[in-house]
């Protein structure tokens, strides 16, 4: 399998890197930032492109906020952002629920393990859901709760769609909420399957994490949202109208990202260096995907004449 090429230092090949492009799918964290540390050189680079007449999308698994919230995290970092620019794994499953999957009456409420960013897209879609962040199932398990969700007396009848994302409450009421449903016969989804999330120059349990159980208990995979999903990828390009063999997906998951551009057939595919992967991960005999370029971080792009 080629080996990508490394771009760093080499003003020449960046130029021409840059040139065979004219949208960039950037993912947010490990590659912009890691919590609410901004990597140097990130607003300076993502001038460089759109001064070079580049359309730029954020493109993230994070499922915990909504767009107009993410949106707000680039303003308080300083990094400049439309919220027409952002598309997220929350996003992308509400347009799957409701564009998409369109669950019949009655049984179409959705049942959320997750933070409000789910809720919020939802809202905007109009798809009717409980759990989330209702505090009501943020608590420990009643002599109530075992009998009531055993005979179904404490189940929505209504709940046809188990949608798992990151939920920093999980417990056991929520997951023994969503086993029942699943058991019957709710479509089992996912905002993404990440296992883990950079956060303060170290790795968090991600949104896979959060399905893993369900996964164990049902035998059944639910259909992911998020990168590298081709739902996600057939989403953006029916909202950009871009122009896959024009586009490059830049990120710093080899699982999720690169592999995300790649069986997405985009023109090319751009590593970063500050996140989950490096080269080892790459240059294994096992390697789940290789990317076309390289750098050690996305301001490294500078290189290149303005």
């Amino acid at each position: 399998m080629a080996q990508p090429q490394y771009l760093t230092g080499d003003a020449a090949a960046i130029d021409d890197f840059i040139g065979q492009f004219d949208v960039f799918l950037i993912d947010c964290d490990g590659v912009l930032w890691s919590g609410d540390h901004v990597f140097e050189g990130i607003v300076e680079t993502l001038e460089l492109l759109r001064s070079k007449g580049k359309k730029v999308v954020f493109v993230t698994n994070n499922s915990t906020k909504a767009r107009p919230d993410y949106q707000r995290k680039f303003t308080a970092l300083g990094i400049p952002s439309d919220v027409e620019e952002i598309f997220g794994s929350a996003y992308s499953s509400a347009i799957y629920i409701s564009r998409i999957l369109k669950l019949e009456a009655p049984k179409n409420k959705v049942y959320v393990l997750g933070e409000s960013g789910i809720e919020t897209e939802l809202r905007t879609e109009n798809v009717s859901f409980i759990g989330g962040t209702d505090p009501n199932f943020r608590r420990d398990m009643t002599p109530e709760d075992w009998q009531g969700i055993a005979d179904g007396s404490l189940l929505d009848p209504d709940v046809g769609c188990v949608l798992a994302g990151l939920d920093f409450h999980v417990n056991y009421l929520k997951l023994s909420h969503a086993y029942q449903y699943l058991r019957r016969g709710a479509v089992f989804l996912a905002t993404n399957v990440d296992s883990t999330f950079p956060m303060n120059h170290n790795f968090f349990p991600g949104a896979g994490s959060i399905g893993i159980p369900l996964i164990n208990m049902t035998g059944q995979q639910p259909v992911a949202l998020g990168k590298p999903s081709q739902a996600m990828m057939d989403a953006i390009e029916g909202k950009f109208k871009l122009d896959r063999a024009r586009t490059c997906m830049v990120g710093d998951r080899l699982d999720t990202d690169i592999k995300f551009g790649i069986e997405g057939r985009l023109g090319g595919t751009l590593a970063v260096l500050t996140g989950v992967n490096n080269k080892a991960d790459w240059e294994a005999k096992d390697a789940v995907a290789v990317p076309a370029f390289y750098v050690n971080s996305l301001s490294d792009l500078r290189g290149a004449s303005r």
